[in-house]
């Protein structure tokens, strides 16, 4: 596959053109010779750059209610992470309480995304149904459960006066509104109750007879020293990286394919993978212990190498949210809701675990406060590289003689289980294919 190698700024540049978006929200070019996979390219519709070139010149403080616009990536996440970074380029230091407030959303995203993609997209392709009405007729009691879940999720973030989808309660220094003692109790009433619906997911997708075979790939999370991690501190790596978010681009390059218009976030030249299989990969000793026997129980270990292990470490992952939840919420009390931030020139950065993976953001504000450069690098272009190569040898693997529609389904399988976006859920490949 022909790929150009630019520098950060032009690699993003603003002024690239890009494909307009199509019915279907994924192109996959596929040549074969004879039975042997040839080249095979992916192009995901990306507007977080395009979003990123769009806030340059605006003051900052309008940035956090235009970044949820970005699709296919948490709105929370976009937004804490677009906060983190202006608030350190601001010097603006919220309280911790209000740190952990902003985790708790983070809680709600998780669950809601986490939720949506195991019952949505991944049970029904490992069970063998065509979507989750046909996998409700043999699994009633099952997807009820996903549903009551992913509910709560959206009441969590809606909780800060925020939709699930389209949030609106975050702003630099805290949030513009807060809830009662009475709406947090009785949620916390809630989440308590939905603990046992939480252990038995991860029960029920770590007994779903998943495709086998390991592969090796570069696991890359954020780590904390205790906690297992939503946003802020360092990024690390399975093969030994450890490093403070400042310094991202000096062993994360981007990589531009001038064709396809594709880009992609490579470690070191290399490909790696974020999300909930990487998360827990390296911070399995951050989980609590109920979630940690959960886990056990399921018979699988951990570090996995089995991308397809994604699905048990969302269910986790939504386990893990809950019991977060009733701890920072337990004996809330509301305290201010905001700290007043200033203008001044200066670059920040943040970084967050969105429920797909690691969401990096970095502004240079000039002395007003307006944003003269931004770049959003997101967790599909993280793991572009990852994609093609698992499409390479599961397509390989599958069989090239088989029809162009049996491929196209394959592919899909194995793309839907990295969860690019959710606008790519079923019947979302437009699959070429060149037979020499």
């Amino acid at each position: 596959m022909a790929v150009e190698f630019k520098s950060e700024r032009q690699a993003f540049e603003p002024g690239l053109p890009v494909p307009a978006r199509r019915d279907r929200d994924a192109v996959l070019d596929l040549c074969i010779r004879g039975a042997r996979i040839e080249s095979l390219a992916l192009q995901i519709f990306e507007q977080s750059r395009l979003l990123a070139a769009l806030l340059e010149g605006r003051p900052c403080f309008d940035v956090p209610d235009t970044v949820v616009r970005i699709l296919g990536t948490g709105p929370v996440a976009q937004q804490i992470s677009a906060v983190q970074g202006l608030e350190s380029a601001l010097g603006c230091r919220p309280t911790d309480w209000i740190q952990a407030m902003r985790r708790v959303m983070c809680c709600g995203e998780w669950i809601a995304s986490h939720t949506l993609h195991i019952h949505l997209l991944a049970a029904p392709d490992f069970l063998g149904f065509p979507s989750l009405a046909e996998m409700s007729r043999d699994f009633p009691n099952e997807v009820r459960r996903g549903l009551r879940l992913y509910d709560l999720g959206c009441e969590l973030v809606r909780l800060f006066h925020a939709s699930s989808s389209r949030s609106a309660g975050i702003r630099i220094g805290g949030f513009h509104h807060l809830p009662s003692k009475a709406q947090v109790r009785q949620l916390v009433w809630r989440l308590r109750a939905a603990l046992e619906d939480a252990e038995g997911l991860v029960a029920w997708t770590g007994a779903i007879d998943l495709p086998c075979g390991e592969q090796p790939f570069i696991d890359v999370a954020l780590r904390q020293p205790d906690a297992y991690p939503m946003f802020g501190g360092a990024i690390v790596s399975s093969t030994g990286l450890d490093i403070a978010a400042e310094n991202f681009e000096r062993h994360f390059h981007a990589r531009h394919d001038p064709h396809f218009r594709t880009h992609y976030s490579l470690i070191e030249g290399r490909s790696s993978l974020t999300g909930p299989l990487a998360r827990l990969n390296l911070n399995r000793d951050r989980l609590p212990g109920p979630v940690a026997e959960a886990l056990r129980k399921t018979g699988i270990a951990f570090p996995s190498r089995n991308i397809f292990h994604s699905i048990v470490a969302r269910a986790a992952e939504v386990y893990f949210a809950l019991t977060e939840a009733i701890r920072l919420l337990d004996g809330y009390e509301p305290q201010p809701s905001y700290v007043e931030a200033g203008t001044r020139a200066g670059i920040g950065f943040g970084c967050t675990e969105a429920p797909q993976g690691i969401l990096r953001h970095r502004y240079e504000l000039d002395a007003c406060g307006r944003v003269m450069r931004a770049r959003i690098v997101s967790p599909a272009m993280h793991n572009q590289a990852r994609i093609e190569e698992d499409l390479w040898g599961a397509l390989q693997a599958f069989g090239t003689e088989r029809s162009d529609e049996e491929l196209r389904l394959h592919g899909e399988r194995v793309i839907r289980n990295y969860d690019p976006c959710i606008a790519c859920s079923t019947d979302f490949l437009d699959l070429n294919v060149v037979r020499c």
